[in-house]
């Protein structure tokens, strides 16, 4: 239907060198502005961008306290140095200046302290 549109988990594409688009937020990130492209191209009559294509700038994943993995294909790194990596990016990622100050302070309060952030709910909700 050419009013509909699919993006991030609920669809399959072979937009990655003809692989298929990895199930990850930058993925779902590129695929979301791409379609908002599309749907302006649309809206404006104007001629539809070229077909979609992910760009995969790497891997970040954290594991626990200072353990965390990073590949970027060219550059792979493990352990603290991959966690302090991983919290950075993650914090410059945020929309504003003010949520950037707020969680590193928290981060880094949290991580002095040992503070789990974890936070369960355990009793009844009425």
């Amino acid at each position: 239907m050419p009013a509909v549109y699919a993006i991030g988990d609920t669809v399959a594409s072979d937009a990655w060198n003809g692989q298929p688009v990895p199930g990850l937020a930058p993925a779902a990130k590129q695929g979301g502005a791409y379609v908002a492209r599309v749907i302006d191209a649309q809206l404006r009559d104007k001629p539809k961008p070229p077909h979609f294509r992910y760009q995969h700038m790497g891997s970040l994943a954290t594991i626990g306290r200072k353990s965390a993995v990073a590949d970027f294909g060219f550059v792979r790194l493990s352990g603290p140095l991959a966690w302090w990596f991983w919290g950075a990016v993650h914090v410059l990622f945020l929309a504003s200046l003010r949520s950037r100050v707020a969680v590193a302070f928290e981060w880094m309060w949290a991580y002095l302290t040992f503070r789990r952030s974890t936070r369960l709910i355990t009793g009844k909700v009425d």
